[in-house]
């Protein structure tokens, strides 16, 4: 598998690069990244074959379809790591919900959260690619409170690796806060920061580009990568639950093989979304990828207009916060995959530069053949948690914004499976005030009285959390996140 540049090369790196390569090193020339140079579709038989499969072989065959340059057994030792997850045969089960409506629950690893069936096989590989170059590795990563936690989960204690996670302050819920500042390992740092997550990401992509950053970590003998879903070691394992969840219908006799799904998912930063659309371009039966957005709804617009513009926006904190982002960095991907290196960084330049650009009417029609989108707001994400908690069923508020785009009329007849991105304790106050009403509980409180009104035990890796002491207590402004950083690499 090759990868190439989104923004065409600029002479000082290779045009091409090996999946390991864009691995270790994710950001490419012009500030673009790495997207693969072409898709080869799966074997016609490939479903056929899996329908018995468990995850992890089904998983292990798409890879070696896809021809990574990763040793054989360190992607079985990868992959291995499902098998820690809640059901070790089957780490993201589909359950039912109406007779059309299905949810893929991807929240079933270590940190409650769909980040962790990227990041725990991600982890592994990353570490055994450091060991066998003898090289020391800083991963930044910025989160909105779901890749943080699952970043710092896969790498504690790993070999040649250290991290620094960014969070906004205020900017996530409490149990993805203590998630990240309970962590207790030596090759762990985690910083707060004043501003929200688009803050975070761009001082990311900031320190990733810096050459005076990178000179100080040279001089240190440390290289650099990140772990945030601009590196597509993360999206390579996300292309692979959308089959698993096609194979589980097929298995429990809702739909024929070749029948075709649509498929729900909450916005974010669109490597959720991304994984979809490659599923789709290696020949799953998807008529659709629907993107549901909250108040900061800057995706529906592109969608549905082909513009997209940050030029008028402010982010907007809304009730599911992991959504609470205006430039979602896989959008890019989407962009060079239909349009090539050229036109992708044109768009990309425009959008630096002036806050917006517009697709032309048939580059619009061309994304509009495989996405739709609808956004939710936050009284139709309650409405909805609270109908389904009444019919049986527990989600968190980010799931609860596919409820809505599920319902519309253009998939009212098809078979909808929805990618639910967190377990409810991840936003627990959002959830009890949905069910329970506002009581201005926090979320300690907020756990018990779901779990009381549920009938059921908060999940002890969830309740310890709030014993743990902090570790790592600092909030800083954008312009000391370099030092902060330095200051953890040095001592």
């Amino acid at each position: 598998m090759i990868f190439t540049e989104t923004r065409g090369n600029d002479g000082t790196r290779d045009a091409s690069v090996s999946f390991a390569a864009a691995l270790l090193s994710p950001i490419a020339s012009f500030g673009g990244i790495y997207s693969p140079a072409e898709l080869n579709p799966i074997p016609d038989d490939f479903l056929t074959r899996h329908i018995n499969s468990d995850y992890q072989a089904m998983s292990l065959a798409l890879l070696r379809h896809l021809a990574i340059d990763i040793p054989l057994p360190v992607l079985q030792q990868a992959l291995a790591l499902y098998r820690r997850f809640d059901d070790d045969s089957d780490p993201a089960p589909v359950v039912k919900i109406d007779h059309n409506l299905f949810v893929s629950e991807l929240y079933h690893g270590p940190t409650r959260a769909f980040k962790d069936m990227a990041l725990q096989p991600f982890g592994l590989i990353l570490s055994e690619l450091a060991q066998r170059q003898n090289q020391q590795f800083l991963i930044l990563t910025a989160t909105s409170g779901d890749t943080g936690p699952a970043a710092l989960e896969t790498f504690r204690n790993r070999a040649n690796i250290r991290v620094a996670c960014l969070y906004p302050d205020g900017g996530t819920s409490d149990v993805q806060r203590l998630q990240m500042v309970t962590e207790t390992a030596d090759n762990l740092k985690v910083i707060g920061i004043h501003g929200n997550f688009d803050d975070a990401q761009s001082a990311l992509k900031s320190l990733l580009a810096s050459p005076t950053f990178k000179q100080r970590l040279q001089d240190l003998d440390i290289s650099l990568s990140a772990a945030n879903s601009v590196n597509f070691g993360r999206i390579i394992f996300q292309m692979l639950y959308q089959f698993h969840s096609y194979l589980s219908l097929v298995r429990q006799r809702e739909i024929e093989l070749g029948d075709e799904v649509v498929l729900h998912i909450p916005s974010g930063n669109f490597g959720n979304a991304l994984g979809a659309y490659y599923a789709r371009r290696l020949g799953l039966p998807v008529a659709r990828i629907v993107i549901a957005s909250n108040a900061n709804n800057v995706l529906t617009e592109w969608i549905d207009s082909g513009r997209y513009d940050l030029s008028k926006r402010d982010l907007v904190a809304t009730t599911s916060p992991a959504m609470d982002i205006l430039k979602s960095s896989n959008v890019e991907r989407v962009l060079f995959d239909l349009f090539g290196a050229a036109r992708t960084r044109e768009l990309m330049q425009g959008l630096d530069a002036n806050g917006w650009y517009q697709l032309s009417a048939e580059e619009h029609d061309r994304i509009k053949a495989v996405f739709a989108a609808d956004y939710c707001t936050d009284e139709e994400s309650m409405a909805f948690i609270k109908q389904a908690f009444e019919q049986g069923y527990l989600l968190d508020p980010h799931t609860a914004t596919c409820f809505k785009t599920c319902r519309s009329a253009a998939f009212a007849q098809q078979v909808n499976i929805i990618y639910s991105t967190a377990e409810w304790t991840k936003f627990a106050a959002v959830v009890d005030t949905a069910i329970n009403g506002d009581r201005g509980h926090t979320d300690e409180a907020a756990l018990a009285s779901i779990a009381a009104s549920a009938k059921i035990d908060v999940p002890a890796g969830i309740a310890a959390l709030f014993e743990k002491p902090v570790m790592h207590p600092a909030v800083v402004e954008k312009q000391a996140i370099e030092d902060e950083i330095l200051k953890f690499l040095e001592s």
